[in-house]
């Protein structure tokens, strides 16, 4: 699972985690109630990266975020809360709706499944035996997804554990941004829509859903050590140790990097090329992995002429 994990845990906003696996109407919603709240955890100085690119009346702040931390990581403030007091707008990945059947309106037509193959006959035996068995130690019915495609069992098993394992989605990154910019009545508004996003994992093929649902079963019990390290990592301000982490894996999955990663990363480029063309100043955050390594977003700004540069702090 750590390669796909570490997609996900650093590129994709998808879905508010734990209330992904959530079907209105549906007999599994407890499975999705939050942890509950534990004793005031003691603050730990996080310094997370940041960079800017400007020109003459343009600011462009990029902040490479986690979707869903702990409580007690101090990360807003310094200069990541010194470039956010200064922005005119704030971009994301997407803007999740606040109604979650709104979410659901768009995940569920793209989660069901319309070939008429059922979840269990994909796998074999065995592999059907163990996503059953995981299913279960997560509090969900064995055959809840039976009728769906592999990507959205897979996501729901890869994020739904993280709120027992001491993580919490109110404590993400973009979701306290969100709410100081609304709080500061600032515009916020995404690269990407919700829909474009859960596209990316629908249109997966098959045999790579498979693959996808059958690493995350197999590997179900690293999944917290594998986000400790990754937030370890990014805490510290370390893009180039979280590229690594996440280069060991990416190499494995050409396709699945370039559609989740670096064609993304392409597009984000060009946006931001074009918002340099109005001035103000803009705070844009997204998923750390699209930071780090090569091919990330300040290497295409490059490829077009901008220049993206590391803030020290």
């Amino acid at each position: 699972m750590k390669k796909w994990f570490k997609i996900l845990a650093t590129t994709c906003a998808v879905i508010p985690f734990a209330q992904c696996a959530v079907l209105p109407g549906s007999n599994i919603a407890s499975a999705a109630e939050p942890a509950p709240v534990a004793a005031a955890a003691a603050t730990t100085d996080a310094d997370p990266a940041l960079w800017v690119v400007e020109d003459d009346d343009t600011t462009i702040y990029l902040f490479g975020t986690v979707h869903v931390l702990k409580p007690g990581l101090s990360w807003f403030d310094e200069a990541v809360k010194t470039a956010f007091d200064k922005l005119d707008e704030m971009m994301l990945e997407i803007v999740m709706p606040e109604d979650q059947a709104a979410v659901a309106k768009t995940m569920m037509p793209l989660a069901m499944d319309t070939t008429g193959k059922t979840l269990p006959s994909r796998l074999t035996p065995e592999q059907l035996q163990a996503y059953q068995a995981a299913m279960v130690s997560v509090g969900l019915p064995a055959n809840a997804f039976d009728s769906f495609e592999p990507w959205f069992p897979a996501m729901t098993l890869s994020v739904l554990p993280l709120t027992k394992l001491g993580y919490d989605p109110e404590q993400g990154a973009e979701k306290l941004l969100t709410k100081f910019a609304k709080a500061d009545g600032k515009p916020v508004s995404g690269l990407e829509t919700l829909e474009e996003q859960l596209g990316f994992f629908d249109q997966l093929p098959d045999t790579q859903q498979v693959a996808f649902l059958n690493s995350v079963v197999k590997d179900l019990d690293k999944l917290g050590p594998t986000l400790d390290k990754m937030v370890g990592l990014w805490a510290k301000g370390d893009p180039d140790g979280l590229a690594v982490v996440m280069n060991d894996s990416l190499a494995a999955t050409p396709e699945l990097a370039a559609m989740l990663l670096y064609e993304r990363n392409e597009r984000w480029a060009d946006q931001i090329k074009t918002r340099m063309d109005k001035p103000g100043t803009v705070f844009i955050a997204v998923g750390a992995g699209h930071l780090a390594g090569e091919k990330s977003v300040q290497d295409y700004l490059k490829d077009r002429g901008l220049t993206a540069t590391r803030i020290d702090y």
